[in-house]
């Protein structure tokens, strides 16, 4: 596996690829990698010729410095994971590297972006639409890798893609959970060893005990209102929001018959440390 730190070096690499008629499978990460990471790696590498996994924990997409100051950095662990997992290359800049300059682009994301992680976490998807942009534009994937915990995010990247006219098909990959339910993530590297093996699993399920109230014939207000208590009646934790929409659009549903496909979206913190998660209701 290469490690590649410049831009010069990867666009060198991609051109040689694609010159032999290679494909290109691109996964984007901000590292601290784990199972869930890996199933992506692993279906791109099932899919495409050239696996390219680039490493980058992206400040424009943070609103809170705190967060990204305490976002965890393993960058020897997940070179070395990467490599065992038969990825060829992995990109792995620095902040000068990939904006020498301000990146003053603003991208017209519409209303996907603007509801609950766009509404809570201003600048945070304009933040991903220049990160992901950049690495597409980089690397020239024939298929770009996204795990459907950030389930809002895929949609936001479809949207830049069609603003962008990029040439590729977007592939979102299921979840990855603990055994416990909890999804996997990044961030529960901060989260001691209760929150983990106790507390935060009360996510995923009351996630799924909802739904079962669901089809015991609750409604989208009972359903919504049953999570938020249930949540915060769990120690040490705290629902920042719970979004019940339209698994297309992102937007707000009143009714079970609003949309084909129906996503329900939590954020909650566990201490200090915020989790997302989302359950298909329909």
């Amino acid at each position: 596996m290469q490690i590649i730190r410049t831009v010069a070096l990867l666009e060198q690499f991609v051109a040689e690829a694609k010159k032999q008629g290679k494909t290109i499978g691109l996964v984007p990460t901000m590292g601290a990698l784990h199972k869930g990471h890996m199933s992506l790696v692993e279906r791109a590498r099932r899919e495409n010729d050239i696996v390219i996994v680039s490493v980058f924990v992206n400040p424009t997409q943070f609103n809170n410095p705190t967060d990204l100051k305490t976002y965890p950095r393993t960058e020897e662990k997940d070179c070395q994971m990467l490599e065992a997992a038969g990825v060829d290359a992995a990109f792995v800049p620095t902040v000068e590297e990939i904006y020498p300059e301000e990146d003053t682009r603003v991208f017209e994301l519409g209303p996907v972006a603007e509801v609950m992680e766009g509404a809570r976490r201003p600048g945070h998807f304009n933040g991903v639409a220049q990160i992901v942009s950049k690495l597409f534009e980089m690397t020239r994937p024939d298929r770009a890798y996204f795990g459907e915990k950030d389930f809002q995010q895929i949609a936001v990247i479809r949207k830049m893609v069609e603003l962008c006219g990029f040439d590729l098909q977007i592939v979102p990959c299921p979840i990855c959970r603990e055994e416990s339910g909890l999804a996997m993530s990044s961030r529960n590297q901060r989260l001691t060893q209760e929150q983990v093996s106790v507390i935060a699993p009360n996510i995923y399920k009351t996630l799924l005990q909802s739904k079962e109230l669901m089809e015991k014939g609750a409604s989208v207000d009972e359903v919504s209102q049953y999570i938020v208590d249930t949540l915060n009646n769990v120690p040490q934790t705290e629902v920042e929001y719970f979004q019940m929409v339209d698994a297309k659009t992102m937007q707000p549903v009143g009714s079970w018959d609003e949309a084909e496909h129906i996503q329900g979206c939590v954020t909650a913190y566990v201490g200090d440390v915020r989790l997302i998660d989302n359950l298909n209701f329909k």
